[in-house]
């Protein structure tokens, strides 16, 4: 198993390291989050037991980055917080585990090879379109770098436009996408979906109405 170490509590990651060798473990260590994002970049690693609280680029944004980039190491992510929220957050974040410090180095060492052992699970592609980002791992939407926030719905129904990359999607496709068996066929909640999603994105429209037909959505106004 080869592991990173991205702590910048220098006798922290020192101690681990030795501990991590001494169980035929592969060790490399960087102490801020740059070094963090250039090992990752460069090596196969199994897991990465990252520190929040980096310097340089911060824990959260080394996370989210391996996350997004997909079939990625596995991510441990350590904290002096150990509250819920904080647990909660690293998880939405793209961690697969978290530890809270103080630790003791058995559970630690359970913990990597638990995830060593998880099959690697390529993750959801972001899809741009124009200025429009979606980000179906993290359920994430921005518009020309403004999040834009959207209900479950609207984000499935997103979803399902930017699929049909630029064709026609009907009503009754989106309902058969978006909604459950057991939505009316004759209801009117994809045309209210489709306008509360094109308000919540904002001008220049993206989603564009084909009389007769549906829906597609197109990078260029007009188009």
């Amino acid at each position: 198993m080869r592991v990173l170490i991205a702590e910048d509590e220098v006798y922290l990651a020192e101690a681990v390291q030795t501990v991590l060798e001494r169980h035929a473990m592969a060790v490399d260590v960087v102490h801020d989050g740059d070094a963090a994002l250039e090992a990752i970049a460069v090596n196969d690693y199994d897991v990465v037991l990252l520190d929040r609280d980096l310097p340089g680029t911060h824990g959260d944004d080394v996370c989210a980055s391996v996350a997004a980039a997909g079939d990625g190491p596995g991510i441990l992510m350590l904290t002096a917080a150990g509250r819920t929220r904080d647990k909660v957050d690293g998880f939405e974040l793209g961690a697969d585990d978290y530890l809270a410090k103080p630790f003791e180095f058995p559970e630690l060492i359970a913990r990597l090879r638990s995830l060593a052992r998880r099959p690697r699970q390529a993750r959801p592609p972001v899809t741009l379109c124009g200025d429009l980002r979606y980000d179906p791992f993290r359920r994430e939407v921005y518009r020309d770098g403004r999040y834009v926030k959207l209900t479950r719905k609207e984000f499935a129904v997103l979803g399902v436009l930017l699929a049909a990359d630029g064709g026609v999607v009907s009503a009754e496709r989106l309902l058969e996408k978006a909604w459950d068996e057991n939505a009316d066929p004759f209801t009117n909640s994809v045309r209210v979906t489709i306008s509360n999603l094109r308000r919540r994105l904002g001008e220049p429209w993206l989603i564009h109405t084909v009389p007769g037909s549906g829906y597609r959505i197109a990078a260029e106004a007009g188009s």
